[in-house]
């Protein structure tokens, strides 16, 4: 097997491969197919694997068939997304915590991440003294979120993130100046969204606007011959030089290969690569400036 790509995750000094595996299972499976999706991502080598209670069981299965291999691979989880009210406050976020850790059989997570709260309720319900506390008890690691403008530039500000995921690919482009900025200043970057769902009628991937534009910009004439349009628009994602690890997920073994096929082939040509840029640009898919 050929090893995959890695990355430093910023300042967390965390090895993770370039491709991670976002374990949100809300489609049921039956038992087997659940184990072996999970031990295929382990043997092919990812290293980062993504979840949250708000994902179905998700963290339930990844406890149940793969905490016997916890060395393998480092854990990420969320708070705040199983809530409609008050979901940043400290007994709430703790809640989180300690549910999510009986699930997944663990002692601790190496990445603790909000669930995009917005900045003013963040503030309001201490939701960062309360991170804090998580990671001096030892039961996170690093303090991470996954956020998206216009709330991202505040987070950036206030410097205790250790990790941001953040929604990127060349069809939506809106953080790419942003993850950059962010990168500069220690933090890494968990991509989420970096295959747009797939294409369409491949796995959850449908015509969104996002493909509309694909199509607008005629980004087919740029792939390598039998490359799929999933596999062209992850490598994309790779491409960007600070997406540390790309979080995708799938429950199909097929589509779990041409991932990591994807990744093995290694970043588009510099050229390629600003032609895409050039190319979605022109049909006014554009990064959002970075004050």
């Amino acid at each position: 097997m050929i090893p995959l790509p890695t990355a430093v995750l910023g300042r967390t000094g965390l090895d993770v491969t370039r491709l991670g595996y976002g374990a949100a299972h809300r489609k049921p499976m039956e038992d087997p197919q659940q184990e072996r999706i999970l031990n295929a991502v382990l043997d092919a080598g990812i290293n980062y694997i993504d979840t949250a209670g708000c994902y179905g069981n998700s963290e339930e299965l990844i406890g149940r068939y793969i905490s016997s291999r916890s060395s393998k691979f480092y854990l990420a989880t969320k708070c705040g997304c199983t809530h409609t009210d008050a979901p940043w406050t400290k007994k709430r976020v703790f809640g989180d915590l300690h549910r999510s850790l009986k699930r997944l059989k663990a002692d601790y997570v190496d990445v603790m991440q909000p669930h995009n709260p917005p900045a003013e309720e963040a503030v309001r319900e201490e939701l960062v003294d309360a991170l804090v506390e998580m990671r001096d008890q030892g039961k996170i690691r690093w303090i991470g979120i996954s956020t998206t403008l216009p709330h991202l530039p505040t987070y950036l500000e206030w410097g205790v993130f250790d990790v941001f995921q953040i929604p990127y690919s060349a069809l939506e482009r809106d953080h790419e100046g942003w993850i950059t900025k962010a990168a500069s200043a220690g933090i890494g970057i968990v991509i989420r969204g970096g295959v747009a769902q797939g294409e369409p009628g491949v796995g959850k991937g449908e015509m969104t606007n996002h493909w509309e534009k694909y199509d607008e910009a005629c980004l087919d004439d740029l792939r390598d011959e039998g490359e799929s349009r999933t596999s062209f628009i992850l490598r994309h994602t790779l491409t960007h030089p600070h997406s540390d690890t790309n979080i995708v997920g799938t429950t199909n073994p097929d589509h779990l290969r041409e991932n990591v096929e994807a990744i093995q082939r290694g970043p588009m040509s510099p050229d390629v690569y600003a032609e895409v840029g050039r190319r979605m640009m022109e049909v006014g898919v554009v990064p959002v400036v970075v004050a």
